[in-house]
């Protein structure tokens, strides 16, 4: 029987914005978490055309750099309208500099290039896949989604990515205008680790 509770896990990534969104979701069960970034580690290549796949990839690593117990996400915005991209490659299209304004303008455009100007024609969701893995071997995968439509011009300034363009469905507001501990409760991050946690804590 695997479980988390007590244990230091490594959070495979370098975004501080999804570290926090790890610590505030683990905090209340007693869970421990680090970043792969605070303790150095290289960031491994994602060579995977799916989230499983590159969440695996980096739980791997990380798992293997510290000796720990490491928790990987892999997670993206997927638009109807544009064939499911950017999906799996999300922050690719940020560049290499990261530029979120960039990545939402490279959405809007292909969505007027494709006249996808009304909401039913600006469906998405963000999918979150998560991989959990143990320095003996053991692995576990979990998968969340949010569904939503895309707002343009962005608003808000809480959240990160492609937040302050997605409006999830029920809601007015983006992620970006919702606080964290609203958007911690619908968001496919939050759906993905209710399930690892309903799992293993």
């Amino acid at each position: 029987m695997r479980k988390l509770a007590g244990e230091r896990i490594v959070i495979a990534t370098h975004n501080k914005g999804k570290l926090e969104e790890f610590r505030a979701l683990l905090k209340p069960h007693g869970v421990e978490v680090v970043s792969a970034g605070d303790l150095g580690l290289a960031e491994p290549a994602e060579t995977e055309t799916s989230f499983a796949g590159n969440a695996r990839i980096k739980a791997q690593a990380a798992m293997r750099a510290s000796g720990r117990v490491a928790i990987a996400d892999d997670s993206g915005l997927c638009v109807e309208a544009l064939d499911g991209a950017p999906g799996v490659y999300t922050a690719d299209w940020a560049g290499p500099d990261r530029d979120w304004n960039l990545a939402m303008r490279l959405v809007e455009e292909k969505l007027q290039a494709r006249h996808a100007t009304t909401p039913e024609k600006r469906r998405a969701y963000f999918a979150c896949t998560l991989c959990v893995a143990w320095p003996d071997g053991g692995e576990r995968i979990y998968e969340g989604l949010a569904q939503g439509t895309l707002a343009w011009p962005p608003r808000g300034q809480l959240g990160h990515g492609y937040d302050p363009m997605f409006v999830p469905d029920g809601e007015t507001r983006t992620f970006a205008e919702l606080a964290p501990e609203e958007k911690n409760m619908i968001s496919h991050r939050a759906k993905a680790l209710d399930k690892l946690l309903r799992d293993l804590l």
